[in-house]
């Protein structure tokens, strides 16, 4: 082949163009590394002109206040500019901090469904979030949330996640405009907790979700292979000597109601009457003091119970907004289980049992919850950084009543004595996302029958590079008085990758036979010793196919600490993958491929039950939860050597949205195993442990159906109705039922009574709920459940039509009750 001089020409001027080309795309990625990793800035400006809250750019301190803008995508494809333009605007003065925010789309484009408060996640609504890391501590922050429907959300973020309890009262306003909408906001400096400095600087970031591409966009772009989120934001800076006003609330409460419940002796109607009030005291910009007197527990949502065949106790979410809101510091080790307080008094069954043998004696009262005489808390961060919180809570106590209805005599039993539950944390933040914490949980009770106190320190230490994390912590427990003495501990640590699409972890832990914290705290079994490791890999940049991709492996080995023996060696596998469309489909896999042994289940010291290997797989997903019908799937299966005992699972929820109003879901899930191994009973007359009759193991056939039925309609973005159905049955079919031997294996023992269970539980929940004022509501409540004294005969009921239709023809018991709850602002009262 030749080449003539023209071609060389040619070639020259391709090379020239392929040259410059090169270099443009070199400078866009240098610029666009750039833009990622420089911390943004913004100045503070600080005013004296007044803003008023309507949602409009018009005010003249928005004139001089500094622009946030060029918004960088998080979700789907991180690291490019945002594909609609978003303008945010900050001032303050000594009352508040102010945000507006032009979110420019066109008006056909913006979602606005209503939903209920602090309910924003997979709704059909588009918005805009402010996050406040008021120490920059790059670990603690304050967020802050309004739809473009106008709904509110807020919630304190922390190394241990989003606690969406925390409830603010601030302000918003937002309209929807042709080419975008807009929304305003003022946060009292009375909400939020800073140091007291003339000058500082807050992180801060900016974040808009855009609804109708599934679009996140933030100020500063948050990268999902790096660890975190408050250290990848950027800074408001110069905020000069905030001088914040006094900062006192009162929220008293009023409620009222009554309440039928369905007894063996007919319906007893009982009348609901209570008052009280919260405080909460600012004592300097970083402390406040919260305190309610005669706390109202009432009006919230039914415990979702079920069978518990487990030989461990079931936990159980807490409801009460004293005990969830703003307790992020006390969670910090994992120690305060609120539910312990106001729990049922430990005395009842003992009534209850003291009845059932002598049916001459009836119970007048016996009480199943503890009231409580005051809560307080004590919580925030000097300007070092230390984080420090205190929470006292004293109860009542508790006494049920008899009659000897042959004597007419009257005998008082005290079930529940009077207790005072302490929490004390020390938790120092540290550089690069360290922390070093110490916490204290005590319970004191009179009469000194059992007494409790648990120390816990714990470490977490990230390099420089936010890439590798060491951690590890160290609890004692300490049980003592009448009741008998005891002390434990409990250790753990590790080391992981955390950062980058490869992440993985090596840790081991010990919990001793003695570790108790359950007074406070919830452990659901101690005595135990492991070692684990974990292996994951992210790809969180689109492909050809998948949005995102989640592939992880890990493999643990366990113990008996004391005697030290082996107990179970496990393998499972969890995979993820987010589709263009926005579908997701999820794989895992579990395996205990060895036979293994369970020194829990047979509920008798020393006593060991041998389980059988076994596999199980499973696959589930969800659709695009942008359209109005959203559905979501997931169907497992596993096996084991033993004959005929499938484990099968199959779980799937539907949600309509009829309107940006009004929408139902229905959830429903249904598992069947047709091997169970488990407790049954104790023999009558064998005794092998002293103290314990023997325990009888059943092989048996369980099956759990769960509905809930959700329907809500929101009026306003401050008004919603909501109505909650739950229907959870279990059957249990004992096939066959064995003794243990010392090995653990087993052998069959003839029975004439199989023993077998039915179990029906059912609960409506209603709530109307109106936000009449910023920090005050009306809530009107309705709750039906199945009546706790009915039985359904489990050898003909033997399908959950049958049970379902059932549960309609019983008693069940009725409660209607109105709680009117009002915010009273010191310096409002103080102006008018």
């Amino acid at each position: 082949m030749f080449f003539t001089r023209n071609d060389f020409h040619t070639f020259a001027i391709l090379y020239a163009c392929m040259r410059y080309r090169l270099l443009l795309f070199t400078v866009f990625l240098l610029t666009t590394c750039i833009a990622q990793t420089q911390v943004r800035v913004l100045n503070a400006v600080k005013t004296n002109l007044s803003v008023k809250i309507d949602a409009k750019v018009d005010d003249a301190a928005w004139k001089v206040a500094g622009v946030a803008t060029d918004f960088i995508k998080n979700f789907p494809d991180f690291g490019t500019p945002a594909s609609k333009k978003s303008e945010v605007r900050v001032c303050y003065d000594n009352a508040a901090i102010y945000i507006v925010a032009y979110l420019y789309d066109a008006k056909k484009n913006i979602r606005h469904q209503l939903t209920q408060r602090d309910v924003l996640e997979r709704q059909d609504a588009d918005l805009f979030t402010i996050g406040l890391d008021t120490y920059h501590d790059r670990q603690n922050a304050f967020i802050f949330q309004v739809s473009a429907a106008g709904v509110q959300g807020d919630a304190r973020l922390s190394s241990n996640g989003f606690d969406r309890t925390w409830d603010a009262v601030w302000e918003s306003s937002t309209a929807l405009n042709a080419d975008g909408w807009v929304v305003e906001m003022k946060i009292p400096f009375s909400v939020i907790r800073f140091a007291k400095k003339d000058v500082q600087d807050w992180g801060l970031q900016f974040t808009r979700f855009t609804r109708s591409n599934n679009e996140e966009a933030s100020w500063c772009g948050q990268d999902p292979n790096v660890d975190g989120s408050v250290n990848q934001w950027g800074i408001l800076k110069g905020l000069h000597q905030i001088v914040p006003p006094l900062r006192l609330s009162f929220l008293p409460y009023l409620s009222g109601g009554i309440r039928e419940s369905p007894t063996s002796a007919g319906t007893v109607s009982e009348t609901l009457k209570s008052g009280g009030m919260d405080v909460k005291y600012g004592i300097n910009e970083s402390f406040t003091l919260d305190m309610t007197l005669i706390p109202d527990f009432a009006q919230v949502q039914s415990d979702n119970v079920f069978l518990n065949l487990t030989p461990f106790q079931v936990k159980f979410e807490d409801f009460r907004p004293f005990f969830t809101e703003g307790t992020e510091l006390f969670n910090k080790a994992d120690l305060f289980y609120s539910r312990r307080i106001g729990a049922a008094p430990t005395g009842v069954q003992d009534v209850l049992d003291l009845v059932s043998t002598k049916p001459h004696y009836k119970i007048e009262k016996n009480p199943g919850i503890t009231r409580l005489y005051n809560a307080t808390k004590f919580s925030g961060r000097t300007k070092g950084n230390l984080g420090i919180g205190v929470l006292n809570t004293v109860s009542a106590p508790m006494y049920a009543k008899v009659t000897n209805m042959l004597t007419g005599k009257d005998s008082s039993f005290l079930t529940e004595p009077l207790t005072n539950y302490n929490i004390i944390v020390f938790d120092q933040a540290l550089k690069n996302r360290s922390s070093i914490s110490f916490t204290n949980t005590n319970v004191l009770r009179k009469g000194n029958t059992r007494n409790a106190n648990v120390s816990s320190l714990d470490v977490s230490l990230f390099d420089k590079k936010n890439i590798f994390n060491v951690f590890w912590t160290g609890r004692v427990s300490s049980i003592w008085g009448k009741n008998g003495s005891y002390n434990g501990f409990n250790s753990s640590g590790g080391f992981k990758k955390v950062s980058g699409r490869l992440q993985y972890e090596l840790n081991s832990g010990v919990i001793s036979d003695k570790y108790d914290p359950n007074d406070l705290g919830f452990l659901p079994n101690n005595n135990s010793f492991q070692y684990s490791a974990s292996v994951g890999y992210f790809v969180n940049n689109p492909t050809k196919r998948f949005l995102r991709q989640r592939y992880s492996f890990s493999v643990s080995n366990n113990y008996l600490y004391k005697p030290f023996a082996w107990s179970e060696f496990k393998l499972s596998s969890d995979n993820t993958v987010v589709f263009k469309n926005f579908w997701d489909v999820s794989v895992n896999i579990e395996s205990s491929p060895l036979y293994f042994k369970d020194f829990f289940e047979a509920r008798t010291p020393g006593v060991v039950l041998k389980r059988i290997p076994f596999v199980f797989a499973g696959t589930g997903g969800s659709s695009d939860s942008r359209k109005k019908l959203f559905i979501s799937w997931y169907g497992g299966f596993a096996e084991s050597p033993f004959p005929n005992d499938l484990f099968t699972t199959l779980s799937g929820g539907i949600r309509y949205r009829f309107s940006s109003k009004l929408q139902v879901s229905v959830n429903m899930d249904r598992q069947q195993d047709n091997g169970a191994w488990g407790f049954s009973h104790r023999d009558t007359i064998s005794t092998q442990v002293a103290g314990y009759k023997d325990p009888i193991i059943s092989f048996r056939k369980v099956r759990v159906n769960n509905l809930v039925a959700l329907l809500l309609y929101n009026f306003t973005p401050r008004m919603n109705w909501s109505l909650r159905m739950r229907h959870n049955w279990t059957h249990l079919e004992n096939l066959k039922f064995y003794k243990l031997k010392p090995d653990g294996d087993w052998y069959e023992i003839p029975f004439a009574n199989n023993r077998n269970r039915n179990f029906n539980v059912f609960n409506v929940d209603m709530f109307y709920t109106w936000d009449f004022k910023w920090g005050s509501r009306i809530t009107l409540a309705w709750k039906n459940a199945l009546g706790s004294n009915v039985t359904l005969d489990p050898y003909t009921n033997t399908s959950y039509a049958k049970n379902f239709n059932k549960v309609f023809n019983n008693p069940h018991s009725n409660e209607v009750s109105l709680k009117v709850v009002y915010f009273l602002d010191y310096l409002n009262l103080k102006r008018k």
